[in-house]
Order: C-alpha cells, then structure tokens, then sequence
C-alpha cells in the first residue's frame, strides 16, 4: 500500500483477524502482541510480507503485561480481542478473578493503561457474547465505565453475528467501540446486517444440509454429528466430514492464501480462538468513516482541558503576570530569595514571552523575530486570576471548561500548554535572574494542591512489583483473592502468611523500572520491596516511618548493604528526587536530570518554587511530605494471587508516592 490512512496496534493478535480487516481499510500496523507461541509462529507468517516494518523494527510483542507503554509508537486506533476464557460459557466463568493462567482474567486493564497514556482517536474491542451479563452485568458495567467515566471515550456496543455480515456461522460476540473526541454529539452506529457471500456448501464445496454453520470454536473436536455439543461434523453430500482448516478459514473471512505453518490441531485451534473477519472489517469501516466526520467537526468543539492542563496555563498566565517566583522552604513557607522572570515558554509551543518592568510583553517565535507586542493589562490582572483559581477548584469531571480564561487565552494568543505529551519533566521553561545571575530555559514541572493531592509517581504497569509465594497451597488461590474486606489488600497477605506462605521479592514487573532504579542504588529495588511490604502489610505508609520499619526488621541486610537508618534515608531522598527530575517508570533512563526544579501550586493559589540551587530544602520537602498511596487494584492489575504457565505462585503490589 502507497500510503496508510491511518496507524493502528493489535493487542492479543492471535493470527491476524483485526490486521488482515483494518489492513484492508488503509491502516498500518505499527504494534503488535501476542503470548501463545503457535499463533505467534501463525502471524508472523502471514505479515511479515504485509507489515514488514512491524518485524523490522521489533515491535511484535509477546508478553503484553512486560511492555512500557512508552515503548508502543502514537497510533490513532487500538484493536483487541482480549482473552474471552474468563467470561466464556465454556470456561470457569471467572473474569477478572481468572488469575489461574498468567492473570487473564485481568488483562482487559492493560488495554486501559494503554489507552490512558497513548490516547488513540478511537479503539476496538471484542469479546464473548457472555461478558455482557458476566456476574449479572457487573463486568460490562465495570468495563464501560473506566472506558467512558475515567478515561473519557464515547461507548458504543452491540452483539454481533457473523451472519450479520456475509459469514455463513452464527459466532456471537460483543464488539465495542468508542472515541475520543467525540464530546455529547453521539452519532456512531452499527453498520446495517448484509447478505451471506456464500452459505456452508461453497465453504465445503459440495452439498452441505446446513446453509450456516455452527460457531468455530476451540473446545469439543471430534463429537458426534448427533451429540448436542456438535460444532465440527458436517453432513456433505450425504457423507459425513469432519471441519478442517481449509472450511475453518471460509467460515471465518480469511484468504484462501492465508497458510498455516503450524499443525492442523493448532490451526483449528487459532482459527476458533479468532475473530470473523468480515465482521470486523464492515465495523471498523464504519469507524474509520466516523473518524472523519469527528475530525471536521472538532474544530467547531468548545475548548476543553482536563485539571492538569488548565493547572499549568494558570502558571504560565500568572508568571507573566507577577514576575517574579519565590523560592520555598522544605515547609512549602515561601523565603525572601527570588527569581525575576525573564521569558515564560513551554516545549510544545512556538512563542516565547517576553516580559518587561511593566504590563507590557513581547511575543516572539522561537525561530526569532517579534511577532507581536501588547499590554496585559486591560484582561490580566490579580482579579481575574482569582477567578479563574476559584472555578478551577469547583469544576467538575476529567475535562471541562473556564469560561473566566478564555480572555487571557484570546489576549495572549495562548492554548496549547502540555500538547499531549506527558513524557517530560519540563511543563513550563523559564529565563530567570537570581542574585544578579541569567539562567537560560529553566525547565520546572508543575504540581498543584488545587483539587486532589498531586501525585510525584503515578501508579500504573510500570510500577507493579512481583514477589513469589513460596510455601503456600495454590488450591486456597480464589480464597485469597475472594476476600473483600475493607483492608482486603493487607487481609490477604495476612492470609497468606496465616497458611505459611512467605513473599519474596522477585523484581519490577517491566524491565525499565529495575534499570532505572539501580542506577539510583544498586539496593534499591529490594529496598522497595521491603517498603511496599511495610506499606501494604503494616500500614506504614509516610516515608520516615516505613524506613524505620524496615530497618528495625533488619530483613534486607543478610542480601543488601543498605547502611544503618541515615543510609537509607539518603537512598530515599536520591530516589524521590530523581522521579522528580530524572526519569520516568516506563522508560530506561541515561542518569541525567531532564528539569531543573519544581513550581508547587498552592491551595490558595499561590506559586512557589524549588531549584537545584537549594537541592537540599527540594529533598526534605519531598521527604518529609510523601507518602505511599493505594491505587485502583482492578486498574492496575496488582494485589491477587495468581499462577505462571511455570506452576509458581506470585503477588503482586504497586508503587504510588502521593504528596500529603
């Protein structure tokens, strides 16, 4: 193909359903996962020649849980059929609590975590039919809601047949589909059912007593054409004949040249475990049109910005017009010392502010040159940013808008301050004078008391940390993970240890975790295991104490030199402040710090700052006000037992550091 229309990923891939329809449509394949080795071997096959990029530059996972998701490129549409065993009729039924095969109950959050941190124009998902009633419903209502409420997609979903579009095979199954820019004007929809291409005899080339087929699935090969349970045997021009890759590949979509170079077991096998191609292809069709619809009509869409993202342009309004940035003690008390700021800009803008004695500033491009010169004066004032401090603090909902800004924004020809990007330490670049002294593009990052306690290290798949049980029945398995008290987290690994179980740190769940945290300290992620024990099991969760906890345990020092209680705090206040400054959790770091310091927003608006000029009073501060915090468990796929492909059982626990 010349050129793609757009770029897609295909999570839980299996052979190549959703590439062969969305490749088909104009897309490319810029990521791909899948775990099981056949199918693997399958895929690969078919799309090395069709998606060559994708194998040239590595990016066909297997393992969806170990990958940073600042690893996967931009795309605009996520595809996945996550595992349907958990909601299946044919299987246990568990769902979410499926942690008996390598947690596949739970690997529909990887899909969110993804889709929080990429924020892709639209996804497409499919499972069983079941996992719309699933525990009386309570699955699907959870699923539409992190989609729709906290990740702020439109969601639509209905039932879909392979009959509904030209496959001669019933195959029900739950498409779900939704956008990100499509606001309140809903107006996707389903596209309407067509005719069969063909019915069961062209797929068996003779006389078939059936028009369509039974549903290809994976379990019950071989029964009798009369058992109930029937879904292979076909009765062909009088004979009977038994379902073979070659009538698998019509029943569901795929090319005649599609090959299989894998045993006939394992074809039929992928094949049931696949979606109907058709069925995806005429959907996504349909959203792809829709993509574009909601692309022209964006640009007539109210502005509207989530907390963060009006956070920093209250900053950047407010530096412009205060001038001036006091420096803070480890108390967040502001100190005489100050910087006078001399330019105000961001990474993902091309203007630069240039500020002056009076209200008058200068506007210039990057690349130089005055663009425009003005004074703020007649819609910047102390005032009005007081308003807009106040609607800030009562605005409701992840995206919203401030009316009161939208005269500062038009005034100062300013909309754009993160850009999507959340990959960077520096959300706002200053040109400062302190003690008679140019600092030139000193980046700082933002964190606001405005609302909820901000966050230093948000929790996600990058900051899960896996410890083995060892000595413990895995038949009590569901009952540990069944516990649903109001400290369930802390009662199971009470449980846990109650029926001889021990945890032992294993390591960080991705690879870039554990890299960057031994170059902190080589002790460090051990140092955190114990932390997240003492958290998680004794409550301990301000810093100072956890690290007297620990330390009073003694547990690590027969592994790890960690020095006496005063090493430790020094480990801790160099990890704190180079997750501050340094790196982030998904991706290796090179050990450098990427901002200078920190501006903290205050909760009644004022903004103080922290430089590496004052390092010292920047580490007390964060270590005297951190603390370790409880994600979502389900979000974030952490706080159950459950059982590798290897037998071993494993737990896992997350870090999240919260300011007070």
């Amino acid at each position: 193909m010349e050129s793609y229309k757009f770029k897609f990923i295909d999570l839980f891939a299996g052979i190549g359903g959703f590439h062969l329809a969305m490749h088909e449509l104009g897309g490319e394949c810029v990521f791909a996962s899948e775990m099981d080795k056949h199918a693997r071997t399958t895929y690969e096959h078919n799309f090395r020649k069709i998606s060559p990029e994708l194998f040239k530059n590595d990016m066909f996972n297997d393992d969806i849980r170990k990958v940073s998701v600042s690893e996967i490129p931009d795309f605009d549409v996520l595809c996945a059929g996550f595992p349907c065993q958990p909601f299946s009729q044919a299987g246990y039924k568990r769902g979410f609590d499926d942690n008996h095969s390598s947690e596949r109950g739970n690997l529909f959050f990887n899909i969110t975590e993804i889709l929080d941190e990429k924020r892709p124009k639209a996804f497409f998902l499919e499972n069983v039919r079941g996992i719309v009633n699933h525990d009386n419903g309570n699955t699907f209502k959870v699923i539409r809601n992190i989609l729709e409420n906290e990740l702020g997609y439109s969601f639509y979903f209905k039932v879909v047949k392979a009959t509904d579009y030209g496959l001669p095979q019933h195959r029900p199954r739950a498409f779900m589909i939704g956008f990100r820019d499509e606001g309140f004007m809903r107006g996707f929809e389903f596209p309407p059912n067509k005719p069969l291409k063909y019915n069961m005899s062209y797929v068996w080339g003779g006389i078939c007593s059936r028009d369509i087929g039974f549903t290809l699935r994976v379990g019950g090969r071989g029964s009798s054409i009369h058992d109930r349970r029937n879904w292979d045997a076909y009765l062909v021009n009088n004979e009977v004949k038994q379902l073979s890759s070659v009538e698998g590949k019509r029943m569901q979509g795929f090319p005649e040249d599609f090959e299989f170079p894998v045993s006939e077991t394992q074809a039929i096998k992928q094949l049931g475990n696949s979606v109907a191609v058709d069925a995806v292809y005429e959907v996504a069709r349909q959203m792809i049109n829709y993509l574009n619809v909601l692309e022209e009509r964006t640009v007539d869409m109210k502005p509207t910005k989530n907390r963060g993202e009006w956070t920093e342009l209250l900053v950047f309004v407010k530096l412009i017009l205060e001038k001036e940035l006091y420096l803070s003690d480890s108390n967040l008390v502001r100190k005489e010392d100050f910087f006078r700021i001399l330019k105000v800009t961001n990474e993902n803008i091309d203007e630069e502010y240039i500020l002056f004695d009076n209200s008058t500033i200068n506007i210039q491009s990057k690349k130089g040159g005055i663009i425009n010169q003005l004074d703020v004066s007649s819609f910047l004032n102390e005032a009005a940013v007081i308003k807009i401090i106040k609607d800030l603090k009562q605005a409701k909902g992840r995206s919203f808008e401030l009316e009161n800004f939208k005269l500062i924004q038009d005034g100062l020809g300013l909309s754009i301050v993160k850009g999507g990007n959340s990959n960077q330490k520096r959300d706002i670049i200053l040109d400062i004078n302190h003690d008679r002294t140019f600092k030139l593009n000193q980046g700082f990052g933002i964190k606001s008391y405005l609302g909820s306690k901000p966050t230093l290290l948000n929790a996600s798949g990058n900051t899960n940390f896996i410890f083995e049980v060892i000595g413990f029945d895995e038949k009590r398995l569901d009952e540990v993970n069944h516990i649903e008290s109001r400290h369930k987290l802390m009662d199971r690994l009470k449980y846990i240890n109650a029926f001889g179980g021990e945890l032992v740190y294993r390591g960080a769940e991705k690879e870039s975790m554990d890299y960057n945290l031994k170059i902190v300290d080589t002790a460090m992620p051990e140092i955190i295991g114990e932390m997240l024990l003492g958290f998680y099991r004794n409550r301990k969760s301000d810093l100072p104490g956890n690290l007297r906890f620990i330390h009073k345990r003694g547990k690590l020092s027969e592994r790890v030199d960690y020095g006496d209680y005063d090493g430790l705090v020094v480990k801790a206040k160099n990890l704190l402040i180079n997750v501050l400054l340094g790196f982030f959790a998904g991706q290796k770091w090179d050990g450098e710090f990427s901002s200078n310091g920190t501006i903290v927003m205050k909760e009644n608006g004022e903004i103080l700052a922290f430089h590496v000029v004052d390092l010292k009073s920047l580490k007390e501060y964060l270590f005297t006000h951190m603390k370790f915090d409880t994600p979502s468990m389900s979000r974030h796929r952490y706080g159950k037992l459950y059982k590798e492909k290897n037998g071993k059982l494993f737990f896992k626990l997350n870090l999240q550091l919260r300011f007070k």
